[in-house]
């Protein structure tokens, strides 16, 4: 049997080669991995026949701060891909001063086709807060006394200024590449701001896409508009769950999506109708939260093509 005092310096050994393991996954996470940034692309056969494909960016959770110049650098390089479209969908501030850095960072590519909705961090900004409370659920919208407001109306006049559509809680139509694509979309679901219905309705039947695009994919959001017809999906919030598992996964999607869907293209079905979904995993983090693991930060060249 072994000594009392053997078996406290085996347990010691243990804790202590956790205790670096620990320690060496967080300097990985945090020094490499958060600024690792993926390219990714997923075909999407969403088109009618003998539709040319059309080549789409989607963008999502920049969390941009001035200071962050290499994730600026490398999304702005993304002007060279020349997409057909941009969508953004949401939280791309991270500090009261960043609106002009991220229309520096989008400058070449405003001159594109382009939709965009809002996220929470769109609106108000960021805090310090546990951030261990998102794997026991979704955190809660910003306390109103404790809020502190972002210059949003100057990310968006930014934006539609240079010609993208605000689809907050709102509906378009727009030329594509030779499409003719009707666009849906709400403001954060995270926050409550969204009001489907005041947009809700079937598909246009003369419309060779209909896409619906929200920050944060919730369920009944995802759910209205593939029940009403949308046949492409473009989503955020997620971060890809963040901090993932090798081999699992996302352990949290900040929402009432399935761990399995919180990024990249699936299937979702409502009302016997179906729809591709794609959920971005992001391109930055919180400030007080500056890391990833087992999950780059990213953006995705989303190729439509014809229907098989």
């Amino acid at each position: 049997m072994p000594t009392a005092a053997r078996v406290v310096k085996a347990l010691a050994g243990t804790a202590g080669v956790a205790a670096l393991a620990g320690a060496a996954g967080i300097g990985y996470a945090a020094g490499y991995e958060v600024r690792a940034f993926a390219l990714r692309h997923a075909v999407v056969p969403v088109l009618p026949p003998g539709k040319a494909p059309v080549r789409v960016l989607h963008l999502s959770d920049l969390h941009l701060v001035p200071h962050q110049h290499r994730k600026r650098a490398w999304v702005a390089a993304l002007a060279d891909l020349e997409p057909d479209l941009v969508v953004v969908t949401g939280d791309n501030l991270a500090a009261q001063d960043a609106v002009p850095a991220v229309l520096e960072t989008y400058a070449g590519l405003l001159p594109r086709p382009g939709v965009f909705v809002l996220g929470s961090n769109d609106y108000w900004a960021p805090k310090p807060r546990n951030w261990s409370r998102y794997l026991l659920g979704p955190s809660q919208a910003h306390a109103s006394d404790e809020a502190v407001p972002l210059p949003t109306a100057d990310l968006v006049r930014g934006f539609t200024d240079a010609g993208w559509v605000d689809l907050d809680n709102a509906r378009a139509r727009m030329g594509v590449a030779g499409l003719d694509v009707e666009f849906v979309g709400v403001d954060d679901p995270h926050l409550g701001y969204d009001r489907y219905d005041d947009v809700a309705g079937p598909a246009a039947t003369d419309a060779d896409l209909t896409v619906g695009v929200t920050h944060a994919p919730y369920r009944r959001t995802l759910d209205a508009m593939t029940a009403d017809g949308a046949g492409l999906l473009i989503a955020g919030h997620t971060h890809g769950g963040q901090l993932c598992v090798p081999g699992v996964g996302a352990l949290v999607t900040n929402c009432d999506l399935p761990r399995a869907q919180a990024s990249g293209l699936s299937r979702w079905s409502s009302a016997g109708h179906d729809a591709w979904l794609h959920v971005s995993a992001g391109l930055g983090t919180s400030p007080y939260a500056p890391l990833r693991f087992a999950c780059r930060p990213e953006a995705t060249l989303l190729e439509l093509v014809p229907r098989r």
